[in-house]
């Protein structure tokens, strides 16, 4: 039976409102889970390096593995600022390229990564047994990185050292320490910007854990070793 005049005044308004609620609601919902995405989404720092035509295109940071998700970006954006007036780039120096190295024996089999800590020393590998690159690298002088095999499970453009005291770029995780993940990355900058070591000093212990590689290695590096990639580390 259709309303009377009557009813459809008294019913309408009550009708209106709740309909208006309702879109409220909906409309404040949809605002909070699109502020919530943005917000979770994983910031990257620009860099000096970002600049660089041959530049790899950077994976999405995973700061969880590098401490507190704000004062790792904060200070790697503080970082970027730093190399681009720094010129980082003067640290690294062209080098031949020397394929003479041989692998060590017993270092795996099919596409990986070998590094030797004895002679600070890192290859790429392809699929078909032949090296890529090789090239010296500084690596940890505490002894807390045991040899054996690893798999990349983590990579980062950006990254900051556990103490806070440094930045890195082409951070390439693959196992973890006491204090902090440990991985593949470049000459790391203190907070004036200044780089930590030089490039003549690769190729003898340095780091705290991770291994230091020159910039344009820590790039070949992060093109090569993507997310499962064998890590092989020999004493």
């Amino acid at each position: 039976m259709a309303a009377s005049d009557g009813d459809a005044a008294s019913v309408r308004p009550w009708r209106l409102a709740a309909f208006v609620t309702s879109l409220g609601l909906t409309l404040t919902a949809a605002v909070a889970s699109v502020i919530g995405g943005v917000a979770a989404a994983p910031i990257t720092a620009v860099s000096a390096a970002d600049e660089r035509p041959d530049r790899p295109t950077p994976i999405p940071a995973e700061p969880a593995a590098d401490g507190d998700f704000w004062a790792v970006r904060a200070l790697a954006a503080t970082a970027a600022r730093l190399r681009a007036s720094a010129g980082v780039a003067s640290v690294d120096p062209p080098r031949s390229t020397d394929l003479t190295a041989q692998l060590p024996r017993r270092s795996g089999h099919g596409r990986r990564v070998v590094f030797d800590q004895s002679a600070q020393r890192v290859w790429l590998v392809r699929e078909g047994g032949s090296v890529r690159t090789t090239y010296l690298v500084s690596g940890s002088r505490l002894g807390n990185l045991s040899p054996g095999e690893y798999e990349v499970y983590s990579r980062s453009s950006d990254a900051v050292s556990f103490n806070y005291e440094s930045t890195m770029n082409y951070m390439v995780r693959f196992t973890q320490g006491d204090n902090a993940a440990i991985g593949f990355h470049d000459i790391p900058v203190d907070e004036a910007g200044r780089p930590i070591q030089t490039v003549d000093q690769l190729g003898t212990a340095q780091s705290s854990g991770c291994i230091r590689q020159r910039p344009r290695d820590a790039r070949q590096m992060w093109d090569f070793a993507s997310l499962g990639t064998d890590v092989i580390v020999v004493a």
